[in-house]
């Protein structure tokens, strides 16, 4: 229902051309210097080297893991999938957290847009469209890395691609959101430390069903657990119902998150 009536506000609302004016402006700044470049580019290397070292190297330990449906893979296909996941999130994050925030309340970047006929869910959108390459940059190099390792096929890989996007659409919207509501910069190390925590225990380096059943049932309920059960899925060709299940808690996120964000431009810019 909720992304319903906002599929539906956005068709009536939304110019496609004023959204890639905004993304427009991101892809200008890129001519700025190289800085932007090295910070861009050295987002991909975190996640890498988790894999090579955790994955790949603790892997050489841990063996062999089980997965529910009896499948039994080797340490490295189990974390590589999460690390995808966490991937894109990191990515899609980055830039609606830190960045959107230095915009909205800093270099006020966001007051000269609106002064166009350009409206605050636009804005939304073409910042969310912006993180979105940044994210699919990450994902689709590391994609490219699993495959060249054998940690996943071609084809799986290629279906997997679709399901980081749109990890990356429900964090940069729910990054957005969050964005708006920080007061300063020390804001952020809650986000922060959310954001670590995420990543530590959703199902990334350990099945969750070998926690104690009530830190289990906290798991399941957070969004990463249900990016990397979607991510990994597709890579490990475990195609099933589920899987729609984990992608719907994402369209929610996405749209959820847009709704909020708009909102609160509106409301700090517009008053």
């Amino acid at each position: 229902m909720v992304t319903t009536a906002v599929a539906s506000w956005v068709v009536r609302r939304v110019s496609p051309g004023r959204v890639l004016a905004v993304t427009g402006r991101n892809v200008a700044a890129l001519r700025s210097g190289p800085s932007y470049w090295l910070v861009l580019v050295s987002g991909f290397f975190e996640p890498l080297l988790y894999l090579l070292s955790i994955g790949v190297g603790v892997g050489a330990l841990v063996g062999r893991i089980p997965l529910g449906d009896g499948q039994v893979v080797t340490y490295a296909v189990f974390v590589a999938p999460a690390m995808l996941a966490a991937s894109a999130m990191n990515g899609a994050l980055a830039e609606t957290t830190f960045n959107f925030f230095f915009k909205l309340r800093y270099a006020r970047t966001f007051e000269a847009i609106l002064a166009t006929p350009v409206r605050p869910f636009e804005v939304a959108l073409g910042e969310l469209s912006w993180a979105m390459v940044r994210s699919a940059f990450y994902t689709a190099v590391f994609l490219g890395v699993m495959v060249a390792f054998g940690l996943a096929g071609p084809w799986w890989a290629l279906a997997a691609f679709p399901a980081t996007l749109l990890v990356g659409l429900a964090f940069g919207a729910v990054g957005m959101a969050a964005s708006t509501l920080m007061r300063g910069w020390q804001d952020f190390d809650v986000m922060t430390a959310a954001q670590f925590s995420l990543f530590l225990f959703s199902g990334t380096f350990a099945p969750v069903q070998d926690y104690p059943p009530v830190l289990e049932a906290v798991v399941v309920a957070t969004p990463l657990y249900h990016a990397v059960e979607l991510v990994r899925g597709l890579t490990l060709g475990q195609v099933e119902w589920a899987l729609a299940g984990h992608a719907a808690y994402l369209l929610v996120m996405v749209a959820a998150g847009l709704w909020f964000a708009a909102r609160r431009v509106e409301r700090v810019l517009c008053k």
